[in-house]
């Protein structure tokens, strides 16, 4: 008998590490595309984009044999692959729309939503000026330049409605094709916003080498586009100037758009730990202060940079006074916004929160953007800096370059601080006071409590651990196995309930003190600084190009293509940080 024992013993202990064998091999099979399709998508996404830089950069320094015609094929083949994509996900999503997707609470916020949707709207228009410019010039532009506004404008409108319905999504299926599809999107929406900084510096560029030409500088060498033909339209011209205006709103519409994609891609896969989400809320109050002296700002802003763009390159005495009036402008708004980050730091710092150590990707991204899109101007700062240094004249102009520059690296550094501070601190729970009671419930909203205790928060009900938006004169919903149902004609069809708990939610409005009015009139202040402070740059007020002493420092080529580098990022960042600044005047 023990033989028997142990030979069934020996029996079992040979097919256990063959079974774990399966197993093991099996998971492995299972978990091999999971742990490397992220990898593996990045890789992907990384050849497309370096390719395709490749062409922006081979058509920029007109290679041989390499046209505009091959680079829009290019783009246009991008977004024809994405749009299938889009489609294949929008109509599976449907077909399972009855299934619970997990949701990601943090990304894709409404106001985000709606302001790539601005964007999307003028960069709609931007293609119609495009397919009018082609129209007017059919006759010497190749058919690309207008397949490529067309398929563009198609590729706005279902990317749109992708990122308004489907930003939140946390993918569980079909995860490899899913993370190449969105890293696909991603660098699609980076080619497509480096395709239009490239346009737009081109022109940039021309402009300023047409002021430099008119204060008599030699030797400069213009890049001009132009077609060969004749217009067959009176309306050409306003196409060509008005494609430029509108540039800075596209590029920033593909920006926001590959960020919201990236943390879709970075989502796949995800577990998500379910807590309430509490919800951010607009609300003007309380923010006099903080809207009037931004508007002021604004205001002046917009004043500058008429009278800059007025005045640069007239002449050798106006473009200085331009210059000057400039810096003077800016100085002063960069020292109110230190000083409006310091204070909005300090009552931060007293309040001693803890931070939120959750793995968000989207709070991961907005700090990242910051700090990488602000080391933009931060080089174009301190090569601003060494070149008042080494410089051997030093026009008048040039004090006030200094402090400017010295600001710039000081401001975008507390103003990091501040927004990250604010984004990664944790929700405060709202206080609650709880009591419940045992009642009975009616159709005909007959309410009797009972003693014993309720629960007041948020306007809901929960029975028996399951929440209802709130009471009211219509039927209350009840759990089966919380209570009895006894139906009686004659008694009106009430319906008794056996005893049970009841928590009772509604919502207590909170004051707003004072240090929470203070940290909402400091964001305010700073979104319209930052909104201000963007308008200039992308728009075509761009003193780097103009002073002309890093120039003569660095030489005119090289310090035009770090401007050309640089410029892009510091114009995202201001943008970037109004958003997350809105952000932080919600939550505070």
């Amino acid at each position: 008998m023990s033989e028997e024992n142990r030979s069934d013993i020996l029996t079992v202990s040979e097919q256990q590490p063959k079974a774990e064998g399966k197993k093991l091999q099996f998971n492995l099979i299972h978990d091999y595309p999971q742990k490397n399709a992220e990898l593996l998508s990045s890789q992907y996404g990384f050849n497309i984009f370096l390719a395709g830089l490749l062409l922006m950069f081979a058509w920029a320094i007109h290679a041989v044999g390499i046209t505009d015609r091959d680079l829009l094929s290019y783009l246009i083949t991008l977004m024809l692959i994405q749009m299938i994509w889009m489609l294949w996900y929008i109509f599976r999503s449907q077909s399972f729309r009855r299934s619970n997707i997990e949701k990601d609470t943090d990304a894709g916020a409404r106001w985000l939503r709606c302001g790539i949707t601005l964007f999307a709207v003028i960069t709609l228009i931007l293609d119609s000026f495009k397919i009018g410019y082609y129209i007017g010039y059919s006759e010497c532009l190749s058919i690309t330049e207008g397949i490529f506004p067309v398929t563009h404008t198609v590729h706005t409108l279902l990317q749109v409605y992708f990122l308004w319905f489907h930003a939140k999504d946390i993918i569980q299926s079909f995860k490899t094709l899913e993370r190449f599809g969105l890293i696909h999107a991603v660098f699609t929406n980076l080619l497509l916003w480096a395709n239009g900084i490239l346009t737009e510096s081109k022109h940039e560029l021309n402009e300023h080498k047409e002021r430099l030409i008119t204060l008599g500088f030699s030797n400069i060498t213009m890049d001009h586009h132009t077609p060969e033909c004749n217009c067959t339209s009176s309306v050409c011209s306003i196409f060509s100037q008005g494609i430029y205006y509108l540039y800075p709103f596209t590029i920033e519409y593909h920006i926001l758009a590959s960020t919201m994609l990236y943390v879709l891609w970075k989502n796949i896969g995800r577990t998500v730990k379910h807590h309430q989400q509490q919800k951010i809320h607009f609300k003007f109050h309380g923010i006099t202060i903080g809207t009037v002296l931004g508007l002021i700002v604004l205001t002046t802003t917009v004043a500058v940079l008429v009278v800059y763009l007025i005045q640069i390159g007239r002449s050798k005495s106006k473009s200085e006074l331009a210059l000057n009036m400039f810096y003077l402008y800016a100085i002063t708004v960069l020292i109110l916004m230190c000083t409006s980050a310091v204070i909005g730091l300090i009552i931060y710092r007293l309040e001693n929160k803890s931070l939120d150590d959750s793995e968000s990707p989207a709070k991961k991204l907005d700090s990242d953007l910051l700090v990488g899109s602000a080391c933009g101007s931060w080089l174009i700062s301190w090569g601003s800096i060494l070149a008042i240094i080494c410089a051997e004249t030093h026009p008048e102009y040039t004090w006030y370059n200094l402090p400017y520059s010295i600001l710039v690296i000081i401001e975008k550094y507390i103003q990091n601080l501040f927004i990250i501070e604010c984004i990664n601190r944790k929700e405060e729970e709202p206080t609650d006071e709880r009591s419940e009671r045992i009642f009975s419930v009616s159709t005909r909203s007959n309410l009797s409590l009972a003693s014993s205790s309720y629960d007041v928060i948020n306007d809901s009900v929960t029975i028996c651990n399951k929440e209802f938006p709130y009471i009211s004169n219509s039927e209350v919903p009840v759990a089966e196995d919380c209570a009895e149902e006894q139906r009686s004609q004659d008694n009106n069809n009430s319906i008794r309930l056996t005893p049970c708990k009841v928590s009772i939610h509604t919502t207590r409005p909170a004051k707003l003190n004072k240090k929470r009015r203070v940290l909402k009139n400091i964001a305010a202040f700073l979104f319209l600084c930052n909104i201000s402070l963007w308008i200039p740059p992308a728009f075509g007020c761009r003193p780097q190009y103009d002073n002309g002493l890093e120039e003569i420092v660095f030489g005119f080529e090289p310090w035009i293509t770090v401007v050309n580098l640089a410029m892009p990022f510091s114009i995202f960042y201001r943008m970037h940080s109004a958003s997350s600044l809105f952000e932080v005047y919600c939550k505070a």
